[in-house]
């Protein structure tokens, strides 16, 4: 999901690198405005550069370019939606962090042939002054727009135990979690389009199929001048690998049943179940016991105060006081602070980087130095570690996460009309409005 949408991105992006040469000269003072959503507006060069763009896409895909008018119209009814969803991003304060800004500017630099952002800079505004940064702002919108789709779309996805459960019973649950059948198939086809006996015979197969498993002697046996049989023993087979409509039929067949007939184009087919297994791989994680003391400043503890505390709370530690006695008394984090400052076994990827990070790489048994995260002073103890089988749990995830990604285009238009119809929208020129 996150992948395909990055693909269009930095494909768009990377087009304003066709036409920076040409982006200042939108800006002039005779610039218009064509459109009014919310509170921001549409400039003509706006509109200009949005149908250099849709032509460049259409002339990259070889696909026929239609006339300037209904380019413009696309073009328009783009640029409404993308400003609708700048005002949400504005909303609700959105914003890109630093890091990833400069990574996706990078991208863009990599494939223009540029190695450093500096470099990259020194390129675009060679062309016309200014160039880096309308781009700089253009990618920090893009990256704010995808954040705020994640946001407001996964929120209205909603999937239940039920689903998740049903997912990994189905062939492509079992097909996603590595499973493998071992499958008999028979397929039954006559010799003769005028034959009518196929599925009489297919039947004797099935039969036949329920007693034994010598596949090659039922084929033999039920083979005649009008109906071939014809068998073969799949041996294990992912389900992955197997045709979508025979994989439904076996994912929760019982080993050593057969399927009822499947008619086909091709024939009627047959399928046993001789063995089933799953991938042995385990998804171990690495899980640390841990407990810490955390002092966060307020009203009433200022910065300097926190960090004296968690100073002064660490001497006692190396001096020997309970770390126990400690937490309870002194934590700000009243949840752990009532069982000593116990969070229990914590698996990676929970805590923020900082407390990971001082985690791993404390020695179990020893005291952390105070370190400071956004929450506060902490001082952690790992007093255990273990590797976690968290197949189960991942398992789930994975299965939150397809059924997650199959409804996320549908919820993401859905969202998008929505946003769409709930604008304030006044177009300046009736010509280009896509309704007349």
């Amino acid at each position: 999901m996150k992948t395909k949408y990055f693909k269009q991105f930095f494909k768009a992006t990377a087009l304003a690198l066709v036409i920076s040469s040409s982006m200042q000269s939108f800006a002039q003072p005779v610039d218009e405005v064509v459109a009014i959503v919310d509170n921001g507006v549409i400039l003509k060069s706006d509109l200009i550069q949005g149908v250099a763009e849709l032509k460049h896409q259409l002339e990259t895909q070889k696909r026929e370019v239609p006339p300037q008018a209904f380019l413009e119209k696309q073009a328009l009814d783009q640029l409404i939606l993308r400003q609708a969803q700048l005002e949400q991003v504005r909303r609700y304060n959105v914003k890109p962090d630093e890091k990833s800004l400069n990574e996706a500017v990078m991208k863009v630099a990599s494939q223009s042939g540029t190695k450093t952002l500096e470099a990259f800079q020194q390129k675009l505004d060679a062309m016309a002054p200014g160039t880096y940064e309308s781009l700089r702002n253009r990618i920090a919108e893009d990256l704010a727009i995808n954040r705020l789709r994640q946001q407001q779309v996964m929120s209205r996805i909603k999937i239940s135990d039920q689903d998740v459960e049903n997912f990994l019973k189905s062939p492509q649950g079992q097909a996603a979690l590595g499973s493998q059948v071992h499958v008999i198939h028979a397929r039954i086809t006559p010799k003769d389009k005028q034959t009518a006996n196929v599925e009489s015979v297919a039947q004797q197969v099935k039969n036949a199929l329920n007693t034994s498993n010598d596949i090659q002697a039922i084929s033999k046996q039920y083979s005649d001048t009008k109906v071939q049989v014809e068998g073969v023993d799949m041996g294990f087979r992912s389900l992955a690998d197997i045709p979508a409509e025979l994989a439904a039929r076996v994912s929760a067949l019982p080993v050593g049943q057969t399927t009822e007939l499947i008619p086909a184009r091709d024939g009627v087919h047959v399928l046993k179940v001789l063995e089933r297994k799953t991938s042995e791989q385990k998804a171990l994680v690495p899980q640390y016991q841990t407990r810490h003391i955390l002092i966060q400043p307020s009203e009433v503890v200022s910065p300097e105060n926190a960090k004296h505390m968690i100073d002064n709370i660490y001497n006692r530690l190396k001096a020997g006081e309970d770390f126990t006695v400690l937490a309870s008394t002194f934590s700000t984090d009243t949840g752990s602070a009532r069982d000593g400052g116990s969070l229990g076994w914590v698996s990676p990827g929970v805590m923020v980087p900082e407390f990971e990070e001082k985690m791993k790489s404390t020695p179990v048994g020893q005291v952390s130095a105070p370190f400071q995260t956004q929450f506060g002073w902490h001082i952690l103890q790992v007093t255990d570690t273990r590797q976690q089988d968290m197949t189960e749990e991942y398992q789930e995830r994975m299965a939150r996460q397809i059924l997650g990604e199959r409804q996320f285009e549908t919820e993401l238009d859905s969202w998008l009309r929505e946003l769409r119809a709930n604008a304030y929208v006044e177009i300046k020129q009736p010509n280009l409005d896509s309704n007349s």
